[in-house]
């Protein structure tokens, strides 16, 4: 058997299909067995607390465990698997194909893979900026301390 380079890195990405694709399983296996809130059963819900985050307005408590559980989730190592599966399945395609060359010059269809490694990189930056939230939303789901006025 004659594997070329192109051929182990196809298996190397396969392997990591699987092991992204399994973590991936179990991280949203896990999200659907939550019991819904009365918040995150309404349409668009998501968006509408980080937004409320991201600019400061004030939240009902639901909203504000709400969007703390949401931003959670997604800074949780397991919500990059799926980016990352995606990403190998992008590798995946690629390498095959160039594999399948043998040597000859590649054509457009071998680099369709691309898009989606390009769909994942925007999944990830996605996730980076909404864990990023997790310091605004500590300070709008924490008492404010009263204020002390030295007159």
């Amino acid at each position: 058997m004659n594997v070329g380079v192109f051929g182990w890195l196809t298996i190397v990405a396969f392997v990591a299909e699987l092991v992204f694709a399994a973590f991936a399983f179990v991280f949203v296996r896990r999200l659907l067995r939550r019991t819904p809130t009365e918040v995150s059963e309404r349409v668009g819900s998501v968006r509408l607390v980080l937004d409320k985050v991201r600019k400061g307005e004030p939240m009902s408590d639901d909203e504000a465990d709400f969007a703390m559980q949401t931003i959670t989730d997604r800074r949780s190592p397991m919500a990059f698997s799926i980016p990352a599966a995606i990403f190998t399945v992008g590798c995946l395609y690629v390498l095959a194909k160039l594999d399948q060359l043998h040597g000859g010059a590649p054509s457009w269809g071998t680099f369709i893979g691309v898009l989606p490694m390009l769909a994942s990189i925007n999944m990830t930056v996605e996730l980076v900026k909404i864990g990023a939230l997790k310091g605004r939303a500590d300070r709008l789901t924490k008492p404010a301390l009263p204020h002390e006025h030295a007159m």
